[in-house]
């Protein structure tokens, strides 16, 4: 599938928005994608799970409370950057610690949500996101990509899936790193991420009218990557 990627100049590549319900595989797409294209990759929702992950550790989230002013007043403490490891994988660092793997625990994920509505944080957030994605030939994935951070993007994909099939991804994918959760808390979980995604007053998730919807629920990673490039191949023509 690769290719001689001869690319044209950085600026005249295309800005590629991912953007979609929790746990549908929108980071395996754009990692892949990226890899493929020889794009920047940018994940987001780390960058929002980095900001909960400060405000837990200074006691300002919990599932039943959320301390707006200070979490708004500690932003300034706050600095987060991608690094990558050994294996070429970008990881996420807060404050220069490498946080990539307490990001992704089950604590987190209840939190990112009451975080990441802020609005403070996402102005914060998404002006670090489109330095990132200033000049082109990158693809980046979230909640408001397409509709906030990239909206003249070339391409947009919104994704989507079975809730089911979404639960028993995630499920197995925290079993894997050891964590200690049920499949029914996993389903509680992204029930509740998706009711508080896309009612946030904040940069809500939306489908927005010129994104390509992309079902993933009967797709293996490798052809939800082979229809994705025949989207990038058209994009360029237009």
């Amino acid at each position: 599938m690769r290719r001689d990627m001869r690319r044209v100049e950085r600026d005249k590549e295309l800005t590629i928005a991912i953007d979609g319900w929790s746990s549908c595989g929108k980071s395996t797409l754009a990692k892949a994608l990226a890899k493929e294209l020889n794009f920047i990759y940018v994940d987001s929702g780390a960058m929002y799970r980095g900001a909960a992950l400060h405000a837990m550790r200074k006691n300002l989230v919990s599932r039943n409370h959320v301390d707006i002013n200070r979490i708004i007043a500690s932003l300034a403490d706050i600095k987060i950057t991608f690094k990558q490891n050994s294996k070429g994988k970008a990881e996420l660092y807060l404050n220069e610690e490498n946080v990539e793997k307490e990001i992704r625990s089950i604590e987190v994920s209840n939190s990112v949500s009451s975080v990441a509505r802020i609005k403070e944080v996402r102005l914060f957030l998404v002006k670090q996101q489109r330095i990132m994605g200033i000049n082109g030939g990158v693809v980046m994935d979230g909640r408001d990509i397409g509709s906030i951070v990239f909206p003249l993007a070339e391409l947009k994909l919104f994704m989507t899936a079975d809730p089911d099939v979404r639960a028993q991804r995630r499920y197995e994918e925290l079993k894997a790193k050891g964590d200690e959760i049920t499949l029914e808390e996993v389903k509680e979980n992204l029930k509740l991420r998706d009711e508080m995604d896309s009612t946030r007053e904040e940069s809500p998730l939306i489908q927005t009218d010129d994104a390509i919807v992309l079902d993933n629920t009967n797709l293996t990673p490798q052809e939800q990557l082979i229809k994705t490039l025949e989207l990038v191949k058209k994009a360029r023509k237009t």
